[in-house]
Protein backbone atom coordinates (compact mmCIF):
# COMPACT_ATOMS: atom_id res chain seq x y z
CA UNK A 1 0.00 0.00 0.00
CA UNK A 2 1.24 3.19 -1.45
CA UNK A 3 0.82 6.69 0.79
CA UNK A 4 -1.05 8.09 -2.26
CA UNK A 5 -4.48 7.68 0.31
CA UNK A 6 -5.63 10.59 2.59
CA UNK A 7 -6.25 9.46 6.45
CA UNK A 8 -10.15 10.22 5.66
CA UNK A 9 -10.42 7.22 3.31
CA UNK A 10 -13.43 4.78 4.55
CA UNK A 11 -12.46 2.50 7.25
CA UNK A 12 -12.65 -0.77 4.93
CA UNK A 13 -9.72 0.91 2.65
CA UNK A 14 -7.07 1.70 5.50
CA UNK A 15 -4.48 0.14 6.81
CA UNK A 16 -3.35 1.96 9.45
CA UNK A 17 0.16 2.06 10.91
CA UNK A 18 1.11 -0.27 14.13
CA UNK A 19 5.09 0.55 14.35
CA UNK A 20 7.04 3.66 14.62
CA UNK A 21 10.82 3.96 15.04
CA UNK A 22 13.30 6.76 15.54
CA UNK A 23 16.84 7.27 13.66
CA UNK A 24 18.83 9.25 15.51
CA UNK A 25 22.94 10.63 15.02
CA UNK A 26 25.24 10.42 17.84
CA UNK A 27 24.74 13.53 19.95
CA UNK A 28 27.59 15.59 22.21
CA UNK A 29 25.86 18.34 23.92
CA UNK A 30 27.53 21.10 25.94
CA UNK A 31 29.48 24.06 26.51
CA UNK A 32 32.51 23.22 24.99
CA UNK A 33 31.69 20.37 23.23
CA UNK A 34 33.55 21.61 20.14
CA UNK A 35 36.85 20.64 21.88
CA UNK A 36 35.32 17.04 21.54
CA UNK A 37 34.75 16.93 18.13
CA UNK A 38 38.04 15.11 16.91
CA UNK A 39 36.97 12.31 19.63
CA UNK A 40 33.81 12.37 18.09
CA UNK A 41 35.02 11.44 14.74
CA UNK A 42 37.78 8.83 15.88
CA UNK A 43 34.71 7.03 17.58
CA UNK A 44 33.38 6.89 14.38
CA UNK A 45 36.24 5.22 12.67
CA UNK A 46 37.91 8.41 11.76
CA UNK A 47 41.59 7.12 11.58
CA UNK A 48 45.29 7.98 11.69
CA UNK A 49 45.90 10.94 9.23
CA UNK A 50 42.56 11.25 7.44
CA UNK A 51 41.60 14.41 5.81
CA UNK A 52 38.26 15.77 6.04
CA UNK A 53 36.44 19.08 4.67
CA UNK A 54 34.72 21.53 6.63
CA UNK A 55 31.44 23.20 4.92
CA UNK A 56 30.54 26.52 6.33
CA UNK A 57 29.93 30.11 5.23
CA UNK A 58 31.57 33.37 5.14
CA UNK A 59 29.66 34.56 8.08
CA UNK A 60 30.58 31.56 10.40
CA UNK A 61 33.90 31.74 9.31
CA UNK A 62 33.92 35.45 9.87
CA UNK A 63 33.10 34.85 13.56
CA UNK A 64 35.87 32.61 14.21
CA UNK A 65 34.35 29.05 14.40
CA UNK A 66 35.64 27.69 11.40
CA UNK A 67 39.23 28.57 12.27
CA UNK A 68 38.36 26.93 16.05
CA UNK A 69 37.47 23.99 14.14
CA UNK A 70 40.18 23.71 11.43
CA UNK A 71 42.57 24.17 14.49
CA UNK A 72 40.77 21.79 16.56
CA UNK A 73 41.31 19.11 13.89
CA UNK A 74 44.88 19.74 13.25
CA UNK A 75 46.32 19.58 17.01
CA UNK A 76 44.59 16.34 16.81
CA UNK A 77 46.46 15.13 14.09
CA UNK A 78 43.93 15.39 11.06
CA UNK A 79 44.02 17.01 7.80
CA UNK A 80 40.99 19.58 6.94
CA UNK A 81 40.47 21.68 4.28
CA UNK A 82 37.62 24.71 4.21
CA UNK A 83 34.85 25.51 2.03
CA UNK A 84 33.07 28.43 2.96
CA UNK A 85 31.17 29.41 -0.27
CA UNK A 86 27.84 28.04 1.45
CA UNK A 87 25.01 29.98 0.45
CA UNK A 88 21.38 30.89 2.17
CA UNK A 89 18.97 28.69 1.11
CA UNK A 90 21.43 26.50 -1.10
CA UNK A 91 20.07 26.24 -4.50
CA UNK A 92 20.77 22.98 -7.02
CA UNK A 93 23.75 25.46 -8.43
CA UNK A 94 25.23 25.98 -4.91
CA UNK A 95 25.47 22.02 -4.00
CA UNK A 96 27.10 21.66 -7.54
CA UNK A 97 29.61 24.12 -6.36
CA UNK A 98 30.53 22.37 -3.52
CA UNK A 99 30.59 19.08 -4.71
CA UNK A 100 32.79 20.33 -8.01
CA UNK A 101 35.02 21.58 -5.20
CA UNK A 102 35.43 17.96 -3.65
CA UNK A 103 35.86 16.74 -6.77
CA UNK A 104 38.54 18.85 -7.78
CA UNK A 105 40.70 18.56 -3.97
CA UNK A 106 40.24 14.90 -4.36
CA UNK A 107 39.91 11.40 -6.26
CA UNK A 108 37.34 9.62 -4.23
CA UNK A 109 36.45 12.36 -1.40
CA UNK A 110 37.23 13.59 1.55
CA UNK A 111 37.61 10.68 4.51
CA UNK A 112 35.04 12.35 6.66
CA UNK A 113 33.07 15.88 6.36
CA UNK A 114 32.22 18.64 9.00
CA UNK A 115 29.10 20.33 8.72
CA UNK A 116 29.13 24.19 10.77
CA UNK A 117 26.61 26.53 10.80
CA UNK A 118 23.07 27.20 10.84
CA UNK A 119 21.01 24.66 8.48
CA UNK A 120 21.89 26.13 5.13
CA UNK A 121 25.56 24.66 6.07
CA UNK A 122 23.91 21.52 7.16
CA UNK A 123 22.07 20.67 4.37
CA UNK A 124 24.97 21.47 1.81
CA UNK A 125 27.18 19.46 4.55
CA UNK A 126 24.50 16.59 3.52
CA UNK A 127 23.64 16.77 0.62
CA UNK A 128 27.22 17.03 -1.10
CA UNK A 129 28.45 14.10 1.74
CA UNK A 130 25.73 12.01 0.29
CA UNK A 131 26.28 12.88 -3.84
CA UNK A 132 29.75 12.19 -3.52
CA UNK A 133 29.10 8.83 -1.85
CA UNK A 134 26.71 7.41 -4.62
CA UNK A 135 27.22 9.86 -7.43
CA UNK A 136 25.91 12.24 -9.93
CA UNK A 137 24.18 15.19 -9.52
CA UNK A 138 21.88 16.24 -6.72
CA UNK A 139 19.13 15.92 -9.30
CA UNK A 140 19.30 12.53 -9.56
CA UNK A 141 18.22 12.12 -5.92
CA UNK A 142 15.20 14.66 -5.51
CA UNK A 143 11.58 13.75 -6.65
CA UNK A 144 10.21 13.56 -9.57
CA UNK A 145 8.74 15.38 -11.79
CA UNK A 146 11.81 18.12 -10.83
CA UNK A 147 14.50 15.38 -10.65
CA UNK A 148 14.88 12.00 -11.48
CA UNK A 149 13.86 10.53 -7.85
CA UNK A 150 16.43 8.07 -7.62
CA UNK A 151 17.40 6.45 -4.39
CA UNK A 152 20.27 6.95 -2.31
CA UNK A 153 22.13 3.96 -1.51
CA UNK A 154 25.10 4.66 0.27
CA UNK A 155 25.95 6.99 3.35
CA UNK A 156 29.27 7.46 2.87
CA UNK A 157 32.11 8.42 5.38
CA UNK A 158 31.62 9.66 8.60
CA UNK A 159 29.81 13.36 8.95
CA UNK A 160 29.20 15.67 11.79
CA UNK A 161 27.05 18.43 12.36
CA UNK A 162 27.66 21.51 14.45
CA UNK A 163 24.82 23.94 14.74
CA UNK A 164 26.05 27.97 15.48
CA UNK A 165 21.75 28.31 15.43
CA UNK A 166 19.25 27.12 17.35
CA UNK A 167 16.36 26.55 15.31
CA UNK A 168 16.44 24.31 11.91
CA UNK A 169 17.14 20.74 13.26
CA UNK A 170 19.11 20.34 10.40
CA UNK A 171 22.06 18.28 12.31
CA UNK A 172 19.49 15.38 12.98
CA UNK A 173 17.24 15.55 9.82
CA UNK A 174 17.38 13.11 7.36
CA UNK A 175 16.06 15.93 5.02
CA UNK A 176 19.00 18.10 2.71
CA UNK A 177 16.49 21.42 1.43
CA UNK A 178 17.60 23.02 -1.38
CA UNK A 179 16.06 25.51 -3.60
CA UNK A 180 15.42 25.52 -7.51
CA UNK A 181 15.18 29.06 -8.62
CA UNK A 182 13.94 28.78 -11.97
CA UNK A 183 10.65 26.86 -11.04
CA UNK A 184 10.40 29.09 -7.54
CA UNK A 185 10.31 25.96 -5.74
CA UNK A 186 12.05 24.01 -2.75
CA UNK A 187 12.67 20.49 -3.49
CA UNK A 188 14.34 17.86 -0.66
CA UNK A 189 16.71 14.86 -1.43
CA UNK A 190 14.90 12.61 2.13
CA UNK A 191 16.96 9.48 3.01
CA UNK A 192 18.20 8.02 5.90
CA UNK A 193 21.48 8.28 4.09
CA UNK A 194 21.68 12.00 4.01
CA UNK A 195 21.51 12.25 8.54
CA UNK A 196 24.43 12.81 10.02
CA UNK A 197 26.44 9.95 11.74
CA UNK A 198 26.97 12.84 15.04
CA UNK A 199 25.88 16.19 15.59
CA UNK A 200 28.36 18.14 18.33
CA UNK A 201 26.02 21.21 19.88
CA UNK A 202 28.02 23.56 21.75
CA UNK A 203 26.03 26.72 22.99
CA UNK A 204 29.27 28.66 22.74
CA UNK A 205 28.69 28.45 19.30
CA UNK A 206 25.58 30.49 19.62
CA UNK A 207 26.57 33.45 21.36
CA UNK A 208 27.43 35.39 18.34
CA UNK A 209 24.32 35.36 16.79
CA UNK A 210 22.67 38.40 16.40
CA UNK A 211 19.36 39.18 17.98
CA UNK A 212 17.61 38.82 14.46
CA UNK A 213 19.32 35.34 13.66
CA UNK A 214 18.64 34.44 17.14
CA UNK A 215 14.59 35.06 16.88
CA UNK A 216 13.91 34.07 13.30
CA UNK A 217 15.94 30.18 14.50
CA UNK A 218 13.64 30.72 17.75
CA UNK A 219 10.38 30.92 16.05
CA UNK A 220 11.66 27.63 13.75
CA UNK A 221 12.46 25.69 16.47
CA UNK A 222 9.02 26.36 17.72
CA UNK A 223 7.03 25.21 14.82
CA UNK A 224 8.71 22.35 14.77
CA UNK A 225 7.91 21.65 18.72
CA UNK A 226 4.60 23.06 17.97
CA UNK A 227 3.68 21.05 14.81
CA UNK A 228 5.02 17.59 15.90
CA UNK A 229 3.07 18.05 19.23
CA UNK A 230 0.09 18.31 17.19
CA UNK A 231 0.16 16.89 14.12
CA UNK A 232 -1.40 12.68 13.14
CA UNK A 233 -0.64 10.24 15.89
CA UNK A 234 1.27 7.37 14.11
CA UNK A 235 -1.48 4.60 13.38
CA UNK A 236 -3.47 7.56 12.05
CA UNK A 237 -1.48 7.52 9.07
CA UNK A 238 -1.44 4.13 6.64
CA UNK A 239 1.11 1.69 6.52
CA UNK A 240 3.34 0.70 3.93
CA UNK A 241 3.32 -2.71 2.83
CA UNK A 242 7.31 -2.63 3.03
CA UNK A 243 9.04 -0.91 5.42
CA UNK A 244 11.60 0.74 3.68
CA UNK A 245 8.98 2.74 1.97
CA UNK A 246 7.51 4.21 5.85
CA UNK A 247 8.41 7.68 5.38
CA UNK A 248 10.66 10.18 7.33
CA UNK A 249 8.01 11.97 9.12
CA UNK A 250 5.80 9.19 10.63
CA UNK A 251 3.63 10.77 12.95
CA UNK A 252 3.71 11.49 16.82
CA UNK A 253 4.45 9.39 19.26
CA UNK A 254 4.53 8.93 23.03
CA UNK A 255 8.29 9.52 22.61
CA UNK A 256 8.02 12.45 20.20
CA UNK A 257 5.17 14.28 22.90
CA UNK A 258 7.71 14.04 25.39
CA UNK A 259 10.09 15.95 23.88
CA UNK A 260 8.05 18.23 22.07
CA UNK A 261 6.63 19.30 25.97
CA UNK A 262 10.15 19.93 27.09
CA UNK A 263 10.99 21.78 23.94
CA UNK A 264 8.16 24.07 23.54
CA UNK A 265 8.79 25.33 27.67
CA UNK A 266 12.67 25.72 27.43
CA UNK A 267 11.85 27.79 23.95
CA UNK A 268 9.33 29.72 25.47
CA UNK A 269 10.80 30.52 28.16
CA UNK A 270 13.85 31.14 27.32
CA UNK A 271 13.78 33.08 23.46
CA UNK A 272 13.16 36.66 25.47
CA UNK A 273 16.44 36.75 27.21
CA UNK A 274 18.32 34.96 24.33
CA UNK A 275 17.51 37.32 21.96
CA UNK A 276 17.92 40.57 24.43
CA UNK A 277 21.52 39.10 26.08
CA UNK A 278 23.09 37.16 23.73
CA UNK A 279 25.59 36.81 25.97
CA UNK A 280 23.75 34.56 28.36
CA UNK A 281 24.93 31.06 28.28
CA UNK A 282 22.41 29.65 30.04
CA UNK A 283 19.86 31.09 27.42
CA UNK A 284 21.41 30.44 25.06
CA UNK A 285 21.99 26.62 26.26
CA UNK A 286 18.02 26.04 27.01
CA UNK A 287 17.81 27.15 23.23
CA UNK A 288 19.93 24.97 22.04
CA UNK A 289 18.47 22.25 23.95
CA UNK A 290 14.78 23.28 23.28
CA UNK A 291 15.64 23.25 19.60
CA UNK A 292 17.40 19.86 19.95
CA UNK A 293 14.31 18.70 21.12
CA UNK A 294 12.07 20.24 18.82
CA UNK A 295 13.48 18.85 16.11
CA UNK A 296 13.49 15.49 17.29
CA UNK A 297 9.87 15.82 17.57
CA UNK A 298 8.97 17.81 14.92
CA UNK A 299 11.40 15.84 12.10
CA UNK A 300 10.09 12.40 13.57
CA UNK A 301 6.69 12.94 13.98
CA UNK A 302 6.50 15.32 10.70
CA UNK A 303 5.72 19.07 10.18
CA UNK A 304 2.59 20.11 8.43
CA UNK A 305 0.34 23.06 7.23
CA UNK A 306 2.28 25.91 8.11
CA UNK A 307 5.90 24.59 6.82
CA UNK A 308 4.37 23.70 3.73
CA UNK A 309 2.84 27.11 3.11
CA UNK A 310 6.54 28.38 4.22
CA UNK A 311 9.00 26.80 1.76
CA UNK A 312 6.37 28.95 -1.67
CA UNK A 313 6.86 31.80 0.52
CA UNK A 314 10.92 31.45 0.78
CA UNK A 315 10.98 30.44 -3.06
CA UNK A 316 9.63 33.39 -4.19
CA UNK A 317 10.48 36.19 -2.05
CA UNK A 318 13.98 34.74 -0.45
CA UNK A 319 12.79 35.06 3.04
CA UNK A 320 14.22 34.01 6.25
CA UNK A 321 12.69 30.29 6.87
CA UNK A 322 12.77 31.60 10.90
CA UNK A 323 10.69 34.58 10.21
CA UNK A 324 8.60 32.68 7.43
CA UNK A 325 7.58 30.30 9.96
CA UNK A 326 6.73 32.66 12.78
CA UNK A 327 4.27 35.23 10.28
CA UNK A 328 2.69 31.54 9.63
CA UNK A 329 2.35 29.87 12.80
CA UNK A 330 -1.01 31.87 14.52
CA UNK A 331 -3.23 31.31 11.33
CA UNK A 332 -2.53 27.99 10.34
CA UNK A 333 -0.69 25.90 13.23
CA UNK A 334 -2.64 27.01 15.71
CA UNK A 335 -6.09 29.21 15.04
CA UNK A 336 -6.53 26.53 11.56
CA UNK A 337 -5.49 23.60 12.83
CA UNK A 338 -6.83 23.71 16.44
CA UNK A 339 -10.24 22.48 14.99
CA UNK A 340 -8.90 19.33 14.83
CA UNK A 341 -8.44 18.67 18.68
CA UNK A 342 -8.89 21.68 20.80
CA UNK A 343 -8.27 19.94 23.73
CA UNK A 344 -4.73 19.51 22.81
CA UNK A 345 -4.31 23.05 21.84
CA UNK A 346 -5.16 23.55 25.11
CA UNK A 347 -2.79 21.63 26.21
CA UNK A 348 -0.25 22.98 24.39
CA UNK A 349 -1.52 26.29 25.85
CA UNK A 350 -0.35 25.57 29.13
CA UNK A 351 2.93 24.14 28.54
CA UNK A 352 3.47 27.42 26.35
CA UNK A 353 2.94 29.15 30.00
CA UNK A 354 -0.89 30.53 29.43
CA UNK A 355 -2.80 30.31 32.60
CA UNK A 356 -5.98 28.53 31.10
CA UNK A 357 -7.40 28.65 34.75
CA UNK A 358 -11.70 28.57 33.70
CA UNK A 359 -10.92 28.43 30.23
CA UNK A 360 -12.96 26.31 27.70
CA UNK A 361 -10.33 24.33 25.38
CA UNK A 362 -11.26 26.60 22.30
CA UNK A 363 -10.60 29.96 24.28
CA UNK A 364 -7.75 28.58 26.03
CA UNK A 365 -6.65 27.58 21.96
CA UNK A 366 -6.94 31.43 21.24
CA UNK A 367 -5.25 32.71 23.87
CA UNK A 368 -2.14 30.31 22.78
CA UNK A 369 -2.28 32.09 19.54
CA UNK A 370 -2.40 35.62 21.61
CA UNK A 371 0.48 34.29 23.85
CA UNK A 372 2.65 33.43 20.53
CA UNK A 373 1.74 36.65 19.11
CA UNK A 374 2.87 38.56 22.28
CA UNK A 375 5.94 36.60 22.58
CA UNK A 376 6.94 37.40 18.79
CA UNK A 377 6.15 41.67 19.21
CA UNK A 378 8.85 40.93 22.70
CA UNK A 379 11.50 39.72 20.78
CA UNK A 380 10.65 43.04 18.70
CA UNK A 381 13.02 41.96 15.38
CA UNK A 382 10.05 40.09 13.53
CA UNK A 383 7.24 41.26 10.99
CA UNK A 384 4.27 41.51 11.73
CA UNK A 385 2.65 39.14 8.80
CA UNK A 386 3.22 38.45 5.62
CA UNK A 387 2.87 42.31 3.91
CA UNK A 388 5.59 43.36 6.20
CA UNK A 389 7.69 40.47 5.59
CA UNK A 390 7.94 40.38 2.02
CA UNK A 391 5.32 42.73 0.46
CA UNK A 392 2.63 40.07 -0.10
CA UNK A 393 -0.55 41.63 -1.10
CA UNK A 394 -4.36 40.01 -1.55
CA UNK A 395 -2.98 39.76 -5.12
CA UNK A 396 -0.21 36.95 -4.05
CA UNK A 397 -2.43 34.75 -2.48
CA UNK A 398 -3.97 32.41 -5.46
CA UNK A 399 -0.35 31.64 -6.10
CA UNK A 400 1.32 30.68 -3.07
CA UNK A 401 -2.10 28.61 -2.09
CA UNK A 402 -1.45 26.84 -5.19
CA UNK A 403 1.84 25.97 -4.49
CA UNK A 404 1.44 24.89 -1.55
CA UNK A 405 -1.09 22.16 -2.54
CA UNK A 406 0.64 21.21 -5.72
CA UNK A 407 4.27 20.99 -4.31
CA UNK A 408 4.42 20.23 -0.67
CA UNK A 409 2.14 16.66 -0.51
CA UNK A 410 4.52 14.98 1.80
CA UNK A 411 4.30 17.88 4.76
CA UNK A 412 -0.15 18.28 3.83
CA UNK A 413 -0.45 14.53 4.52
CA UNK A 414 0.84 15.16 7.96
CA UNK A 415 -1.68 17.99 8.61
CA UNK A 416 -4.09 16.81 11.44
CA UNK A 417 -7.00 18.64 9.39
CA UNK A 418 -7.72 18.53 5.65
CA UNK A 419 -6.43 21.73 3.51
CA UNK A 420 -8.12 22.46 0.36
CA UNK A 421 -6.55 25.39 -2.19
CA UNK A 422 -9.20 27.53 -0.60
CA UNK A 423 -8.80 26.50 2.82
CA UNK A 424 -4.72 27.22 2.50
CA UNK A 425 -5.46 30.84 0.48
CA UNK A 426 -7.73 31.52 3.50
CA UNK A 427 -5.05 31.00 6.07
CA UNK A 428 -2.41 33.20 3.70
CA UNK A 429 -5.13 36.20 3.79
CA UNK A 430 -4.82 35.68 7.50
CA UNK A 431 -1.35 36.04 8.03
CA UNK A 432 -1.09 39.22 5.77
CA UNK A 433 -1.43 41.40 9.42
CA UNK A 434 -0.61 39.67 12.89
CA UNK A 435 -1.15 42.72 14.42
CA UNK A 436 -1.20 46.34 14.05
CA UNK A 437 1.71 48.49 14.48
Amino acid sequence: MSYDRSVSADSHELSPETVWHIDMPEIRFGRDATDELAFQLRDLGVEGTATGLVITDEGVADAGHADRVVAHLKDAGLGADLYDKSEREPSISAIEDCLSFVREQTDNGYDFYVGLGGGSCMDTAKATRAIIANGGSPLDYISEPTGDGQSLTESGPPLVLLPTTAGTGAEISPVAILSVPEKEIKEAISSNHVRADAAVLDPTLTTTLPPELTARTAMDALGHAIEGYTTHEHDSLLRASDPAERPVYAGRTQLTEMFSEKAIRLLSGSARTAVHNGDDLDAREDMLLGALFGAISGLTAGASLCHAMAYPVGNKYHTYHGETIAVLTPASTIDYNSASDPARFARVAEIFGVDTAGMTNREAANALKQAYIQLQQDLNVLPSGLTELAGITEEDIDWLAQQTVDTQERLLRCNPRPVTKEDVADVFRDTLHNWED
